[in-house]
């Protein structure tokens, strides 16, 4: 069992996809370890992408994710990691499978309506970012 880091963004939240989203991953048989709702700071969006940084896309991806609440959610399963990015899709929306998130609610690149960590490694610190350990429930 795995756990993985997901969350949905401003446009999700603003369009009040958060439901759909959710039952869409029950759906698909992960589970909902950890949820929380929340604004970030300029800040710690700064922070959280930092990898990006010095990328012509950084400041626009700040500006976007501080643009409203978000929901941040650690989500686990066998493979979550890779199950989660299936069922998110491609980063572009218009390239992504049909019958995936992005596809679906997806409108750009950037408000593509959910994040999803790249791999186990990267899941952990993502995760711990948002949430403390006693704030997730235990592996089953």
């Amino acid at each position: 069992m795995a756990n993985t880091l997901g969350i949905i963004k401003p446009d999700g939240v603003r369009r009040k996809l958060v439901g759909k989203i959710i039952s869409r991953i029950e759906t698909a048989g992960l589970i909902i370890r950890g949820l929380r709702v929340l604004k970030l700071s300029r800040s710690e969006a700064e922070k959280f992408y930092a990898v990006h940084e010095g990328k012509p896309f950084f400041n626009s991806l700040v500006d976007f994710m501080t643009s409203g609440p978000i929901v941040v959610m650690v989500i686990g399963g066998h493979g979550a990691v890779e199950r989660w990015r299936d069922l998110m899709g491609a980063t572009d929306p218009a390239k992504s499978r049909y019958n995936t998130l992005r596809r679906e609610f997806g409108t750009s690149v950037e408000k593509n309506v959910v994040h999803g960590s790249d791999a186990e490694d990267t899941a952990k610190v993502e995760i711990s970012f948002f949430f403390k350990e006693k704030d997730i429930l235990p592996k089953e």
